[in-house]
């Protein structure tokens, strides 16, 4: 097995683990899962970041320190709990304190699990909802507004048939002789949760989660796994 399939491996044991297991005491109601059907505002938050990714169905742990996202936070908590996941382009040190660059394509994410600290910090999950495209931003917050479209991605009963098989290459590539991913996690759960788990450079998350779906995103996903296992680097 190569390197990466054994990196791949451990993240989709780490990824398991974030989507569907182990909430630490919390101080905050988690979300009723209901609400992870709602439809996302027209203007959200969004937290901008160099090196995390989020995608649809999958869930991401973050820990929240900067004041102005501990702001963020608290808003989201009283609301809808939607917050959007967008990526930071290259040079954006030069004004993070500011509204540095983002790359218009991310994810909404719902929080579902969350632990306020004592000094206002907060451990939360968030669990994507949909890609969203970011078309404007408001300058009304202590922390980055902005105005989206929602961008579903929907399957025909071809392309599913087709993710189902894709699916099966991709678990032959990433999962240890006689062990598998279990069978009751939806197809886009399993190439979406690889995708953002993976040790992927950002801008290869960032384009893959910028193509049209999850079939797309496991044809990729493929490639990408096997190119490195050729490699004698890896």
């Amino acid at each position: 097995m190569t390197a990466l399939r054994r990196l791949a491996y451990g993240a989709w044991i780490v990824c398991l683990v974030a989507t569907h297991g182990t909430a630490r005491a919390q101080r905050v109601p988690p979300a009723d899962q209901a609400q992870t059907t709602a439809v996302v505002p027209a203007v959200i938050p969004i937290f901008p970041l160099e090196d995390a990714t989020l995608f649809p169905g999958a869930s991401h742990p973050f820990h929240i320190f900067e004041p102005r996202y501990r702001a963020m936070v608290a808003d989201a908590l009283k609301g809808d709990r939607i917050i959007g996941m967008v990526t930071l382009r290259p040079g954006y040190e030069t004004d993070y304190g500011g509204r540095p660059r983002i790359f218009p394509i991310g994810c909404a994410g719902l929080i579902t699990d969350v632990e306020e600290l004592p000094d206002g910090r907060f451990n939360i999950v968030l669990q994507g909802v949909v890609k969203i495209r970011v078309t404007s931003e408001d300058q009304g917050r202590p922390y980055r507004l902005a105005h989206v479209d929602v961008l579903p991605e929907t399957l025909g009963t071809d392309e599913a048939a087709a993710l189902r098989v894709e699916r099966r290459r991709l678990e032959a590539l990433v999962t240890r002789p006689g062990s598998t991913i279990p069978p009751g996690i939806p197809d886009e759960e399993v190439v979406n949760t690889l995708a953002q788990y993976l040790p992927l450079d950002p801008p290869e998350r960032q384009t893959l989660l910028e193509l049209k779906d999850a079939l797309a995103r496991s044809q990729t996903l493929i490639k990408l796994i096997e190119a490195a296992g050729a490699s004698p680097q890896k």
